[in-house]
């Protein structure tokens, strides 16, 4: 993630068009594999969507979720964690309604790659975190 990093909007983030474009692929790839544990740590306890996070998050790390699946939801991961969105994430109590609104709409269009067992990893994940910070 780099001072660079240009603001992109909360449909973008899930575009196929845009984000299943191997260059985009492998910028989103980086962004999330180095900034989402950072950041999950950091505000799990803040915003009620970290479970759903958590389990897109373990979705997109499982070989058998479609690599299209994938690639979007690393985009939505990767607008997440992007220092720079359509709502800073620095504003008290609607920072992260923009981040939640990619989450829930990818959770709209590819709820059904989320199985079972990506919750249960979610759930458990957020548990340690939240054990950890208290």
């Amino acid at each position: 993630m780099t001072v660079n990093a240009k603001p992109i909007s909360p449909d973008e983030a899930i575009d196929p068009s845009r984000a299943l474009v191997p260059a985009v692929q492998r910028v989103n790839e980086v962004r999330v594999s180095k900034g989402f544990w950072p950041k999950i740590r950091r505000t799990a306890a803040r915003i009620p969507f970290a479970g759903q996070a958590l389990s897109v998050w373990f979705a997109a790390r499982d070989p058998e979720t479609p690599a299209a699946a994938k690639g979007i939801m690393v985009g939505a991961l990767a607008y997440f964690v992007l220092p720079v969105d359509a709502i800073p994430d620095i504003f008290a109590g609607i920072g992260f309604t923009d981040d939640a609104a990619v989450i829930a709409a990818l959770l709209a269009t590819l709820g059904a790659n989320i199985k079972r067992r990506h919750k249960d990893q979610a759930d458990a994940a957020l548990e340690k975190l939240k054990s950890d910070q208290g």
